[in-house]
């Protein structure tokens, strides 16, 4: 996936940034599981 020009810093918890993790695929970007979430849920 091309990334778009600028980069923004999000903070989580490590709890948090954890289960983020669970949720993607073995070589998933953070952008590429937050985007696929975001999709699912009809946004």
């Amino acid at each position: 996936m091309p990334y778009r020009s600028g980069v923004t810093t999000i903070q989580l918890s490590p709890k948090t940034r954890d289960k983020l993790k669970d949720l993607g695929k073995k070589g998933e970007t953070y952008e590429e599981i937050i985007l696929k979430l975001i999709k699912k849920s009809g946004k």
